[in-house]
């Protein structure tokens, strides 16, 4: 128990420390504000429906008004074509985000984790056909392949989608895990394990998945702006889910309505939230770029 004590230690130490080089990097700072920002939508997106159900995102609808109308105190935003508010579908939006991109990247890091590291520590016939696997999803368009199905299969749901997504993004993640993999099994702390007798299994979750998770997670990151993207891109061409307010979709309706150049205030908003969210995650994925790789670190911006 000893030993385990201490390891456990050392690590408590090592992840204390990378937070404490994250919070100090000005643009992993700057990623985790705006996070929260959107967080707090998120969560602020289950409050307007509870007050009047005139601002639910979908269904509620201003008796007083049937058709976009500019902002208001009682629409900060204004409304879209039906007398709907825009402020509810925009926090509704976050929230929407937030359950595509993460679960889409979370679902892919996963897989990707987990066959990057049998192909890595199986190695021969298990890592050639894992591999091949990977290089024939990893050369097909992500976008192009999921309009295709789209088009095929009719409207796709939100957690279609998601799984889409997730299908298609996993080849990277397991081609660097596996790399990283390759490397780890030759170290002494594995023939180690294989002397006192671990198994497979508890060799690959146990003693090598702790050391490829910060690599994991660091392609979570970025996975999941593609996700987001990915999203508004299909809604907005009329693939996405229609029982869904995303901001993809909000871009579509206003586009479909004629209102493109017609209300900014409909326009915008969903657009620069896409923006923003994106490059949060992605301020976040440099800065732990930056911790995992000390050579990316600028002379005298951490320690």
């Amino acid at each position: 128990m000893a030993p385990e004590n201490s390891q456990n230690a050392y690590q408590m130490e090592g992840l204390s420390r990378n937070w404490a080089l994250f919070i100090r990097n000005p643009i992993g700072k700057t990623g985790v504000i705006l996070l929260i920002i959107f967080g707090l939508m998120a969560v602020g997106s289950f409050l307007p429906p509870q007050i009047d159900t005139m601002y639910h995102p979908m269904t509620g609808v201003d008796p007083l008004i049937a058709n976009s109308s500019p902002p208001s105190w009682k629409h900060w935003l204004g409304t879209d074509y039906m007398g709907r508010d825009l402020f509810s579908q925009l926090l509704t939006g976050a929230r929407i985000a937030f359950i595509v991109g993460i679960t889409s990247a979370f679902i892919s890091i996963v897989f990707g984790t987990i066959i990057g590291m049998l192909a890595g520590y199986g190695g021969k016939i298990l890592d050639s056909v894992l591999m091949r696997l990977a290089d024939m999803i990893m050369v097909m368009p992500t976008l192009l392949v999921v309009l295709l199905l789209s088009s095929l299969l009719g409207q796709l749901n939100i957690w279609a989608i998601v799984l889409l997504i997730a299908l298609f993004r996993w080849p990277g993640v397991a081609r660097v895990i596996r790399s990283q993999t390759l490397s780890l099994k030759e170290r002494p702390f594995i023939d180690l394990a294989k002397i006192a007798g671990a198994s497979h299994f508890r060799i690959i979750f146990r003693h090598i998945a702790p050391n490829v998770l910060p690599m994991a997670l660091l392609f979570m990151t970025f996975r999941v702006t593609s996700a987001i993207i990915i999203e508004a891109v299909l809604a907005f061409l009329g693939f996405g889910d229609p029982s869904t307010v995303s901001w993809g979709m909000m871009l579509q309706w206003v586009w479909k309505t004629g209102h493109m150049f017609q209300a900014p205030y409909w326009l915008i908003p969903p657009g620069v939230c896409i923006s923003l969210i994106t490059l949060s995650f992605y301020m976040i994925g440099r800065a732990m770029e930056e911790i995992l790789d000390p050579r990316l670190r600028k002379e005298g911006k951490v320690d």
